[in-house]
């Protein structure tokens, strides 16, 4: 596979993988941010200024189990550069554990009542490790991407190339910007609307989907260095 043609492959599949796994988390629990780090901040201010408000223990503790993830991955690219290997697909392994890990536990613990028990407040947490070894992996490895999980930065950059193309300003640069960021965008988006239909029809087995996007990335070959 040319290198142009894995680097589309990466993007189009971290980005639907991104959306499909947060748009999940939040319908299977009860509101529950994977990936949403802003969201989760909002959750903590609003529990401190009104305890009256406070969320459930499973929504406070997804910020720390999103930073734990975050972590494990940037060990887990510390340890392969030290080896001088690559950290690619180890990342990929690393992020599928953790969602065989939501999508097991997810599933004993349905059909999920009106507040998390233990084994839904495992299968939260663990998609939140996922999310966050997701991210950290974007930012460390898949830079030559745009990010496959935060949406809001890629959506303004694509407004503002789009604008500039429009009223007649826009350069190579400008073209090539708009391409890298329109196809993960458009396939996240794409991904929170088959989540949202495939958990409703399955359950939380429907996190094969994510687990089976990994699966191909671990599968195929990485190009060689030019």
């Amino acid at each position: 596979m040319k290198s142009t043609e894995f680097q589309r492959v990466q993007g189009v599949g971290m980005g639907f993988l991104a959306g499909y796994v947060d748009t999940l988390g939040f319908i299977a629990l009860f509101g529950l941010f994977t990936a949403h780090v802003t969201g989760n901040f909002v959750l903590i201010a609003v529990s401190m200024a009104d305890p009256a408000q406070t969320p459930s223990l499973l929504k406070l503790l997804a910020f720390p189990a999103f930073i734990l993830g975050v972590a494990a991955a940037r060990l887990l690219v510390a340890g392969c550069e030290r080896r001088g290997s690559s950290a690619v697909k180890p990342s990929y392994l690393q992020q599928l554990v953790l969602l065989l890990g939501f999508m097991a536990c997810g599933m004993l613990a349905e059909p999920v009542g009106g507040s998390a028990g233990a084994l839904a407040m495992a299968a939260g947490l663990l998609g939140a490790a996922a999310m966050g070894a997701h991210s950290a992996a974007s930012k460390l490895l898949l830079t030559h991407l745009a990010p496959t999980s935060m949406m809001t930065g890629n959506v303004t950059q694509l407004v503002i190339d789009a604008t500039d193309w429009l009223r007649g300003a826009a350069d190579g640069a400008t073209k090539a910007r708009c391409g890298k960021f329109f196809w993960p965008v458009l396939a996240f988006a794409l991904g929170c609307a088959a989540a949202a239909f495939a958990y409703l029809a399955f359950g939380f087995v429907a996190l094969i989907v994510p687990v089976a996007i990994l699966c191909l990335h671990l599968a195929l070959a990485e190009p060689e260095a030019a």
